[in-house]
């Protein structure tokens, strides 16, 4: 899942500051599941800026709303508030969601009220921890299913540096060193020959170096093109 946390009050507060009227738009997806993003804290983030706006002796109507996903069209047509009647919109979604929403209501300014931080699984209690980049040349089939490019604080496609200490990284002493995890996983498989093959320097291209990147499922696009026609 996407891990995305609030952004600071001022900050948001001076963003909204040249609007009157703004509508807090919450994700039910990823962000509700962090419990950062969702239908709860739309409405308490409405309500700490209008609150905000009193004491700051100005009149802010901010109004909130919450659709399953920002990132997919189909769920706008759920949304109870008409964006386009709102002199901005402060979507509490990833970024994905604030870009996709500025494409569909060009003329509302979309500002993002969330700062998009990692791809990441719940390890405990209201902890979450980033488990993949989306580099788009995933390697974990031969590291064990442990990430070289999160876990480890240099993202070495080739392991160990050396300078790692009772387990620890250099880099940061209370991380565990992503290269050592991975020798213990594949050494307890049976595999420590994927630890000593020399792989080749990772091809950023699939990262971010070649623009945008997309996912097209040819069947399913070709068969949506035919029934448009």
């Amino acid at each position: 899942m996407i891990v995305a946390e609030r952004k600071p009050m001022d900050e948001i507060v001076a963003m909204l500051a040249p609007h009157r009227k703004v509508l807090v738009l919450g994700c039910g997806g990823c962000v509700t599941v962090c419990l950062t993003g969702g239908e709860k804290q739309a409405e308490l983030l409405a309500g700490q800026l209008r609150l905000a706006a009193r004491q700051a002796g100005r009149t802010l109507e901010a109004a909130f709303d919450c659709i399953t996903r920002q990132c997919e069209r189909e769920f706008f047509d759920n949304l109870t508030e008409d964006p386009r009647t709102y002199d901005a919109v402060l979507s509490i979604a990833c970024g994905a969601g604030v870009q996709y929403m500025s494409e569909l209501y060009p003329e509302v300014p979309i500002l993002p009220g969330m700062n998009t931080t990692f791809l990441a699984s719940n390890v405990a209690g209201g902890v979450w921890e980033e488990y993949c980049r989306g580099c788009g040349d995933c390697v974990l089939a031969w590291t064990g299913g442990i990430c070289p490019i999160t876990q480890c604080s240099k993202s070495l496609i080739n392991g160990t540096c050396g300078g790692t200490n009772n387990g620890k990284c250099e880099v940061n002493p209370e991380m565990e060193c992503g290269w050592l995890r991975i020798y213990e996983r594949l050494k307890a498989l049976g595999q420590l020959d994927n630890y000593r093959t020399l792989r080749a320097a990772r091809d950023h291209r699939k990262d971010r170096g070649g623009g945008v990147r997309r996912l097209v499922l040819k069947d399913m696009a070709e068969s949506q093109e035919s029934g448009n026609e």
